[in-house]
């Protein structure tokens, strides 16, 4: 298919809740996915939501194995995740730096839960869950944060952790789509 422009913070489309996908196996369903996947690795990323290339469905998708964006990060399977629902396993909080595709250059210390529960949907609406934890569950929660209208800056705690990546003193972390 193709790799689709990801819009960027500031565009009103980012800050909407995505409409629940209501048909399965359907050839508009594969094509978007198709652009997301071809979206995702022109740019490197770990994951993308369907809304982040103007589609209002709640899909999202993610994966990694080797990237240069994450040269540290561990193994993510490659995951097509539709009408997502997350739940958290523990109330254990840890603070990492995140960025994303749709905030550019920048990136900020965000809180998400190290343990948690997704369920939802394959393309083929299969159900399915899995229980994950770290950098895992960290790129799910961001993913599904742009279903709900939420950019990670939102949900930083101290906006002194905030800002550009060259800017940012002592940030060596691992990035977050």
């Amino acid at each position: 298919m193709a790799a689709r422009q990801v819009l960027r913070i500031g565009n009103p489309r980012l800050l909407q809740v995505a409409e629940p996908v209501t048909s399965f196996d359907t050839p508009e369903l594969e094509a978007i996915i198709a652009d997301m996947f071809d979206t995702m690795a022109a740019h490197d990323g770990a994951g993308l939501a369907a809304p982040q290339i103007g589609v209002n469905k709640r899909i999202v998708i993610f994966g990694l194995e080797e990237n240069p964006r994450y040269p540290d990060a561990e193994t993510v399977p490659t995951t097509i995740l539709i009408n997502p629902q997350l739940m958290a396993l523990d109330n254990t909080i840890e603070e990492d730096w995140e960025g994303c595709l749709s905030v550019p250059d920048m990136r900020g210390l965000v809180p998400r839960y190290r343990r948690i529960r997704y369920a939802g949907f394959d393309q083929h609406g299969v159900g399915f869950q899995r229980d994950v934890e770290g950098f895992h569950a960290r790129v799910v929660q961001h993913e599904c944060d742009h279903l709900e209208g939420i950019l990670y800056p939102q949900r930083i705690r101290d906006m002194r952790m905030f800002g550009y990546e060259s800017e940012l003193p002592g940030e060596e972390e691992e990035e977050t789509p």
